[in-house]
Formats: structure tokens, sequence, C-alpha cells
């Protein structure tokens, strides 16, 4: 069974560290924004006697004269037999003010200095910080995809494959449109099987539904077209840097068509390698 990891996030104000860590967190990586350095060391013990998952701690100025006390818990952690890895995040001094002046946010060192003194001051106090650094990412011209794709190739255990989860639900239309959605794909337009007597009460998860929708031609054109369109557009996703995608299939109650599509969806994305999970919203209603 491999070792979790223990990692520890720290560098310039403004540099990714926010990012990286919503990054780890898709990873399923547990994460602490702005622990005290001393206590690390006591985190660290508790996480190995607990087996905890893999861990990532942000440590940073923001922790005001405790920070400067981050060296020394290095060292403790080293004598102690902790093993952990140190990210450093940086970014030219043009670039962290760029990103300060949009978002309108103050230092973390606070007034009584202009920007560029603050950023001075924070990257002499970073320097022997930085020269322990396990990995030592630049930011300056990074877009967020790409930092995002730096930080699952390291850490992610997985090749550096981010494995991009796509939720796809069956719903009814009668019962409101699942505020998730990032796609709705509307079947209404195939004829209702809840028009025939004996298949009113069955779903779409039942063969003589599957049969009765898959004797109109239109099916097979619609899940083709689906199917193209989906082969087209979860790779363009998957690099813009997209954790999950919600894909909602709706029908009239969400009882069959929908239920039938939906499933039909999820296995082709199966088939294409893709994290897909299955979910059928309304099914539990009773048909009327």
């Amino acid at each position: 069974m491999e070792e979790s990891k223990f990692l520890i996030i720290t560098g310039m104000s403004g540099a990714g560290k926010t990012q990286v860590v919503r990054t780890l967190e898709d990873m399923n990586f547990f994460c602490i924004d702005n622990l005290p350095p001393a206590l690390i060391p006591k985190f660290a013990e508790l996480c190995r006697q607990t087996q905890a998952r893999n861990t990532a701690l942000v440590v940073d100025v923001r922790g005001g004269r405790f920070f400067d006390e981050l060296i020394e818990i290095l060292d403790e952690m080293k004598a102690m037999g902790h093993e952990y890895e140190l990210l450093y995040l940086d970014a030219s001094d043009d670039s962290l003010i760029r990103r300060y002046k949009e978002t309108r946010r103050r230092h973390p060192l606070g007034q009584g200095k202009s920007l560029s003194e603050n950023i001075a001051v924070e990257r002499e106090r970073l320097t022997e910080v930085r020269n322990r650094a396990t990995h030592i990412i630049d930011t300056t011209d990074m877009p967020t995809a790409e930092l995002k794709e730096k930080i699952w190739k390291l850490y992610s255990g997985n090749g550096g494959v981010e494995r991009m989860i796509v939720l796809v639900q069956s719903f009814g239309f009668k019962h409101g449109l699942p505020l998730d959605s990032d796609m709705v794909l509307d079947v209404r337009f195939l004829p209702n099987p809840f028009y025939e007597e004996d298949l009113k009460r069955l779903t779409g998860n039942d063969q003589p539904v599957a049969d009765f929708i898959c004797r109109f031609p239109q099916t097979f054109q619609f899940l083709k077209k689906e199917e193209e369109m989906l082969e087209f557009l979860l790779p363009q996703y998957i690099s813009e840097g997209k954790s999950q995608l919600v894909i909602s299939v709706g029908c009239t109650g969400g009882q069959h068509r929908s239920v039938f599509i939906a499933n039909r969806l999820y296995e082709f994305l199966r088939t294409q390698g893709y994290a897909v999970q299955l979910t059928h919203r309304d099914l539990q209603r009773k048909n009327k």
C-alpha cells in the first residue's frame, strides 16, 4: 500500500496557493490553511498514527512571527523521522503586483509600506524556506489550468492524468431542472412509453421499455449525435481544468425515456475510459 503524502505548501502571497489547495482537495487531500508551524509535528504524528489520507498544509507569512519558526520546525520534523514534501509557489514581482491590483486585496504584511516593499520583505523572509523546497513552481505566466495540471502530475499518484468525474443523471422536467447541471439534454421528443398501458408502471431500466424506445430510428440518431458531441467536448473541458461535469437528461416525469438515454450515455462514457457515475433523480417517484 502506498504511503500517504504529507505536503507543506508555502511561498509568496498571491502566487497561487489557494488554487493549489483547491486542486489537492479535488484529489482527495485533507487540506488545512494557515496552520501555525509549531503544530505541524504534532499533526504529522497524528496523521501517522491514524494512517490518515494524503494531507496538505499551507504555512505562510500570514502566521506573523510564528512563521519564522518554520525552518526550525522542518529540522524537528526531519529529526523525528517524519517524511514530508515542501512545495514553494513563486511569481515575479510584477505579476504579484498585478494580481493584487486585480483582486484589490491587502498584502498580509499589512500597511505602512508600499505593495512593492511588502513583496520585497516577504521574499527576503522566505529565502531560506525556498532553498529547502522539494518542488518550486513559478506561476508568473502560468494559466490556472496549467497550474492544476502540474499539481496533478506531481501528486496524483496515477501517472499525472486528471480524472474528471462525469455525472450522468436522469430527471423529470415536471419536478424541476437539476440546479447542478452543466449540460441539459431534453428527450421529450421521443415517443412516450407512459401512454402504453403495459409500460406505464415500468421504467427505463426495464427491458420492455428499452425495446419500445429502440423501435424508433430517432432514438439512435439522437444517441449518435450526443456521443459525437461528448467525444469532442469532454477533452476540451479537461484541458480547461474542469474536475466535474454534470450531464442531466430530462423527460416529462423522469421515469422512462430519460432513464433509458442516461443509461446508454453512461455505458458509452465508460467505454471511452471516463470516470463516470449514474443516478436517476426522480425514479422513486410514483407514476401518475
